[in-house]
């Protein structure tokens, strides 16, 4: 009888082409240079934020974020300004393993908490919040924790001291690979979709010691992707001829100059205020007459209507207006000299479906070395923080084995073809 094929996924959390070629050209990463030599190696865009949270809800259903709900970590409970943090339970579409009946092991996927039953074993990925609701079926859990698996590195160490950090690092690398290597030989499957996170925070704090050889960590740095390495050459031996084998990012990356604080820029420009001292610690919910407009994480721009916020200033028949002045502000907002912004996205032109009324009204885009953030309490529109790498929005990558037709993936390829292209050499789905 002839063995059925098999999907398997294998992420690396905001890596970026460019990285990912280079550490392969250098030997680094030999075994992907393996995989690129034998497949179809492409750029690839994120979504719009270039975000995990949404990235990742788009690549597992295959549609956009006006159809999955998902527009950040964070969105606003109806008619308020309050924050809802947002969970699995949020995504309004289903991903891919729910609507097949193949047994699936999910192993990491961000934005998967709380698990819900399924055909298979999952394990969400950040940000989980308690070990009980992060794995399905339960009885895994004393596997989990014998082999010392953890959900996240603890990213506050690295406040602390990068070696603390590191140490961290290693600690949830091995506990990952322990729990992949572990479903991967006792458990029977179809599909198997993986993912390693601590990438994105390794590049988050440490992007200079990648960059800098002189860095006292650079050693460091490559030796975390050479374990990821060697991961990935254990799995590609694996794998049967028949079976569709692909890596990929979420989004990609890049070194962070300095932050530009979205609200902070719209407090100075009049089209937001809040009740109270200039110098109290404000949220949401204390916004003020008159406000045109306020930001949500990473750069999402939300124009206070009348009729859908409590303290609605702007009339419907005047949205174009503000948005417009809005686009002319970030258009030309300069620092250093520079244009800090690449682009300004309005919801039509970027989001379709049936959750498009929850959009934000614009998305940012940074320019190079420029990272959007809506942090409220701060003093300065553009400053520095701990991090030294920044998402990046379109160079994440895509590798797929070569027994796909080169021609079936777009030229243009973004997270919201991933799916399409699965379905394409995958029939089960």
């Amino acid at each position: 009888m002839k063995k059925k094929s098999r999907l398997i996924i294998i992420g690396l959390d905001g890596v970026p082409f460019d990285l990912l070629k280079s550490l392969s050209d250098k030997g680094v990463m030999p075994n992907v240079k393996e995989c690129i030599s034998q497949g179809i190696f492409k750029r690839m865009r994120s979504s719009i934020p270039e975000i995990s949270s949404v990235a990742w809800s788009s690549i597992i259903t295959g549609t956009n974020p006006g159809q999955h709900g998902i527009f950040g970590f964070v969105d606003f409970y109806p008619l308020s300004y309050k924050l809802d943090f947002l969970n699995y339970y949020d995504l309004r579409s289903s991903p891919f393993w729910e609507t097949t009946n193949r047994k699936s092991v999910i192993i990491n996927i961000p934005s998967t908490y709380p698990v819900r039953p399924m055909n298979g074993i999952h394990i969400s990925g950040f940000v989980s919040i308690d070990l009980e609701k992060a794995v399905y079926p339960k009885v895994l859990i004393k596997e989990l924790k014998k082999i010392d698996y953890r959900i996240d590195v603890d990213s506050n160490l690295a406040h602390k001291s990068l070696d603390l950090f590191l140490g961290d690092m290693d600690k949830a690398l091995k506990g990952r690979i322990s729990a992949y290597k572990y479903f991967w030989n006792s458990s029977d499957w179809d599909i198997f979709m993986f993912v390693f996170t601590e990438t994105d925070r390794l590049m988050h704090f440490m992007w200079d010691a990648y960059e800098d050889e002189l860095h006292k960590h650079h050693g460091d740095f490559m030796r975390y992707f050479e374990q990821i390495d060697r991961a990935i050459g254990e799995i590609n031996s694996s794998i049967d001829k028949d079976d569709l084998f692909i890596l990929l990012s979420d989004h990609g990356f890049e070194r962070l100059g300095k932050d530009i604080f979205i609200n902070n820029v719209l407090m100075k420009e009049g089209f937001l205020r809040f009740k109270g001292a200039a110098e109290e610690n404000h949220c949401l919910e204390d916004i003020g007459d008159g406000v045109k407009a306020f930001a949500l994480d990473p750069s999402r721009i939300y124009i206070n209507l009348k009729g859908k916020y409590p303290e609605g200033g702007v009339d419907l028949r005047d949205r174009d207006k503000v948005i417009n002045d809005l686009i002319v502000l970030f258009s030309s907002l300069e620092v250093d000299g520079r244009l800090a912004i690449k682009d300004v996205h309005r919801k039509e032109d970027i989001y379709e479906g049936q959750f498009l009324d929850q959009a934000p009204d614009l998305v940012l885009i940074g320019n190079e070395g420029f990272n959007l953030r809506a942090n409220l309490n701060v003093r300065e529109a553009v400053n520095r923080t701990i991090f030294t790498g920044k998402h990046k929005y379109d160079n994440a990558f895509f590798l797929i084995n070569s027994r796909i037709d080169s021609n079936t993936i777009p030229e243009n390829l973004s997270v919201y073809d991933i799916l399409k292209i699965i379905k394409e050499y995958t029939p089960y789905l």
